[in-house]
């Protein structure tokens, strides 16, 4: 029997994920650029992000039909064919039982576990059964007694640990919206690199056989669906990025203004460095630098699709004192984290992510601020953000560097940040009183980011 190119791309995809610490993403966006058909691409899309979202209960389910055999002691391969095909019974009605059993068998021969093939077989007949169990009857297959976060992590897929913090944290309804949240699918959206010519930008998308509907908070961002956006002539020519609307928003905070220097620190993978090029225009510059030389490459196909000729890239370790004698109008640290605002688009975070990372991710992160400040000029600006819900790696890390260097404050960006809103009035939904800008999934429907604008008093 033939596998379907979509289940072909989900498993290999699943396996590098797995087994090399890849992002599920990247793999696809790569994977999917190259004349795959647009079922294909959707429905391997659909496997991997949904595979990666609810493989914790998945394999609670699986485990019960594996008679004396752990999930986590099976070979790689034949638990994930084992998951793609109780996936697709559990959550995708359009595909009939045997074809997701059969090619789930197909698929554990073709990694060359062919001795597997039989108990792959016979475990999604038996759950095939149950595959659609919910509400009451999945709770009662948790033991009487199971810890509350250990509940709530199997039945919205969530290390119990999380469920555990984010209840601390957020208190039980949030975190139940915000676990519901990131096991939706994120809305595709772009970045129109110019902001005046978006509903141009959006017609010739549409005229192209995509979908196309407003972004949900800023005047330069589109939602895109029914293709692969990737092939259209407004990416290749370089007038969309694609980029979360929280992640646009923390460009919009720095406040680039025309003719300035701007220092964007931990630029890649670059969708925050076009903004700010744009902003800059061409009497101003940005310097945009990172550790990794091959982001940095990725950064240079970036501005050449875009055609922006006002950046320059440097390597650098932004843990260390920045490598520039002149200072900057405006320095963004968007510092590396732990990503857990955005667990909906790279569920495979959850996973990998333990409490210990925090710690060292918080140290991390004081240092680059400490050197952000550092490099900005007397009358300069500095944003830091992340993509983290985490007070360790946001209001902590603030509060950390501003004890060692009182002469700067927190300030707000809600100036900076309407200018660029459909609706200007809606800048305080992003603000609190603290000052800091924060989105949440369930609350604002995009990424979760942090960001603070900081400036000399």
């Amino acid at each position: 029997m033939a596998i379907s190119t979509a289940r072909k791309i989900a498993f290999d995809v699943l396996r590098r994920v797995a087994a090399e610490n890849a992002y599920a993403a990247d793999l696809l966006f790569t994977q999917l650029e190259s004349g795959v058909k647009k079922a294909d691409a959707s429905l391997a899309t659909e496997l991997t992000l949904g595979v990666l979202r609810w493989q914790r209960l998945l394999d609670f389910l699986l485990q019960r039909h594996m008679e004396r055999r752990r999930c986590e002691q099976l070979d790689l391969e034949v638990l994930l064919s084992l998951r793609l095909g109780f996936y697709q019974l559990r959550y995708l009605d359009r595909v009939p039982q045997h074809a997701a059993i059969n090619e789930s068998v197909e698929l554990v021969k073709r990694a060359r576990k062919s001795s597997a093939a039989g108990m792959v077989n016979a475990v999604l007949r038996r759950v095939a059964a149950e595959a659609k169990i919910a509400g009451d009857e999945l709770e009662k297959l948790i033991p009487a007694g199971t810890p509350a976060e250990e509940r709530f992590g199997v039945l919205y897929s969530h290390p119990s640990w999380l469920v555990a913090r984010w209840t601390k944290l957020f208190g039980k309804e949030r975190t139940i919206a915000l676990v519901q949240a990131n096991n939706r699918p994120a809305s595709l959206t772009c970045a129109v690199l110019e902001e005046e010519t978006t509903d141009r930008v959006a017609e010739a998308l549409r005229k192209s056989g995509f979908e196309v509907a407003p972004g949900r908070w800023l005047r330069g961002a589109l939602q895109i669906s029914g293709g692969n956006p990737g092939s259209s002539e407004a990416y290749r020519d370089g007038q969309i990025n694609f980029q979360d609307e929280a992640s646009q928003m923390v460009a919009h905070l720095v406040d680039a203004r025309d003719a300035e220097t701007i220092l964007d620190a931990c630029a890649a993978p670059g969708g925050k460095t076009m903004i700010l090029a744009r902003a800059a225009g061409l009497l101003g510059r940005v310097i945009a630098g990172d550790i990794h030389e091959h982001r940095l490459r990725m950064i240079q196909q970036q501005l050449k699709r875009t055609h922006a000729k006002n950046v320059s890239l440097a390597a650098l370790d932004a843990t260390r004192p920045l490598p520039f004698s002149e200072r900057f109008d405006r320095v963004l640290m968007d510092a590396p984290c732990s990503g857990t605002g955005t667990l909906s688009r790279n569920p495979e975070i959850r996973w990998r992510l333990k409490a210990e990372d925090l710690i060292e991710a918080h140290r991390s992160q004081t240092a680059m601020l400490r050197n952000s400040l550092a490099a900005a000029g007397k009358s300069g600006r500095v944003v830091y953000s992340t993509c983290s819900l985490e007070p360790e790696e946001n209001e902590n890390v603030v509060a950390a560097v501003l004890g060692e260097a009182p002469e700067w404050q927190v300030i707000s960006g809600q100036a900076a940040l309407a200018r660029h809103l459909r609706d200007t009035e809606m800048s305080e939904r992003f603000f609190a009183d603290d000052t800091f800008f924060r989105t949440f999934p369930p609350e604002h429907g995009i990424d979760g980011f942090f960001a603070a604008v900081l400036a000399r008093r």
